[in-house]
């Protein structure tokens, strides 16, 4: 840690003990309405349960109490109670069979403050229920699963690969390409078009989408989210990424605003804003509508932010995981060989021929855990669930990674294992208890453009190239390295040898 980082430790520290009888000021008289919560450690005053979680993998210490106290316990951040789910039934009977209760966005201060509490993402209630109903059936329009979103991913697929040839058998990490290719596909589906990857408006959102994970797993991030009041008056990294979010949301704004001048509300939108734009015109008169400005840059920063990271990571570990098994990449280029050949790009309709890349890429999202706890959810309102009373606002984290590593439901589940995904047969095999994208109506929007980039840009890459590590296989470490949000792939340099 650095000093800076030290230093805001250590006044936050200072500060808890002014905001002591605060707090307890403002917690009077709430005992009762937590009486019925689900079992937990006792906490702490004041702090709660926070000193007791390993806050680079808090989702562990969570493991480990659904272990101790049952599928549904709680947890104390500061003066607040956070329900942990766990496990397939419970996290279904939450999120599906009462999903209209648990279908509410928890606010992280961090995410707040980059939204305001506009956009998809980030909203709940009314607001949240027409922005993905309308987010849906664009992406649907613009041909979410059909030609139009495959033509624009083949395109930057085969970007990608002509980048990937410019290393000419050279040694390079492919995080930053791999995240541009990504970034530039939702370039494509919210402007229109795609960029050059040194274009300066397009490395404006690609800088900024880095700089809003990197805060968010920082210290100061961590410590934003626990303590927002008093970490908005100390210097650090947090300062630069709310600066460069101004820029990025002024871009997308002017934007929107040289559409309108020449946009006809008749007309078929060509991008994400466009469409957005044109119902902010067809409803201009209605008081309470959804459609304006602030939900319209607080949608597109979500598409960015969430689309370019979780994509691109899944990826990186994609490949990585190519180098550490060899024998799994030859079956690949096999079946590559025998349904696409060389002579022409990958498509959709190849997927369902390819049943063992599929198997692999979905064995790649089981092993990464992306999301061990998925976003925030929050209770809409005073809810009863499995005997227990969860008072309305309660955050709630279904905890995905009690699903993904249960051996129950899977074979071999901590090792890289693609028959997961496979019948005896070697056809390609559902499992329910794939949760990757989450579940219920909160489950990832752009679920589909996901799938389709992974199996367009794997297939392409691995198409074209051979990838050989540094190292023996058996020294690769592929473990994902822990983070405040999430997990990530590791780091790695390897050569991408073209094939003949």
């Amino acid at each position: 840690m650095d000093i800076l980082s030290v230093l805001q430790t250590n006044f936050l520290s200072l500060v808890l003990g002014v905001i002591v009888f605060v707090l307890l000021w403002m917690n009077r008289g709430k005992k009762s309405s937590f009486e019925r919560l689900p079992p937990g450690p006792p906490p702490s005053p004041i702090v709660g349960n926070l000193f007791q979680i390993d806050l680079a993998e808090p989702y562990k210490y969570y493991l480990q109490l659904c272990n101790k106290y049952g599928s549904v316990c709680t947890i104390w951040l500061a003066n607040k109670p956070v329900i942990i789910l766990s496990g397939y039934q419970a996290i279904k009977d939450a999120l599906v069979t009462q999903g209209e209760e648990f279908n509410g966005r928890a606010q992280y201060p961090l995410l707040v403050r980059s939204t305001n509490g506009f956009g998809v993402l980030a909203s709940s209630g009314q607001r949240w229920k027409y922005l993905r109903r309308f987010s849906i059936m664009t992406l649907k329009n613009f041909g979410m699963g059909r030609r139009s979103v495959e033509e624009r991913v083949q395109e930057e697929a085969r970007s990608l690969v002509k980048a990937f040839h410019e290393f000419d058998g050279a040694v390079f990490n492919p995080k930053e390409l791999l995240c541009n290719a990504v970034s530039n596909v939702i370039c494509s589906i919210v402007f229109g078009h795609r960029f050059e990857y040194k274009d300066p408006e397009f490395l404006l959102l690609y800088d900024t989408v880095n700089a809003y994970f990197d805060v968010l797993n920082s210290p100061i991030g961590i410590l934003y989210n626990t303590f927002p009041k008093f970490v908005e008056c100390i210097p650090g990294k947090h300062k630069k990424l709310f600066a460069l979010l101004q820029k990025a949301q002024d871009y997308v704004k002017n934007q929107a605003e040289i559409r309108l001048k020449h946009l006809d509300a008749n007309s078929t939108p060509q991008d994400y804003t466009e469409a957005f734009m044109i119902k902010m015109i067809q409803e201009k008169d209605l008081p309470n509508s959804e459609f304006h400005y602030d939900n319209l840059v607080s949608s597109v920063w979500n598409l960015f932010a969430a689309g370019t990271e979780t994509t691109s990571s899944t990826m990186r570990h994609a490949l990585l995981m190519m180098i550490k098994h060899p024998d799994i990449q030859a079956r690949v280029h096999k079946e590559i060989d025998e349904v696409i050949g060389q002579e022409r790009s990958p498509s959709m309709d190849d997927r369902s021929k390819m049943p063992y890349t599929d198997a692999v890429i979905h064995e790649v999202q089981r092993s990464l855990d992306l999301a061990p706890t998925s976003v925030p959810h929050k209770v809409n309102v005073d809810t009863e669930f499995k005997k227990y009373f969860i008072p309305k606002d309660t955050m709630v984290l279904p905890l995905l990674s009690s699903v993904l590593i249960d051996p129950k439901l899977w074979k071999n589940p901590e090792n890289f294992y693609p028959e997961n995904f496979l019948d005896e047969e070697g056809r390609f095999k559902k499992n329910d208890a794939f949760l990757v994208f989450g579940l219920g109506k909160r489950a990832c929007l752009g679920e589909g453009l996901a799938r389709m980039e992974l199996f367009l840009f794997f297939s392409s890459l691995l198409q074209h190239f051979t990838f050989v590590g540094t190292k023996p296989p058996e020294e690769i470490d592929t473990t994902p390295t822990s983070c405040s949000f999430g997990m990530m792939p590791r780091s790695y340099d390897f050569y991408a040898k073209p094939r003949a």
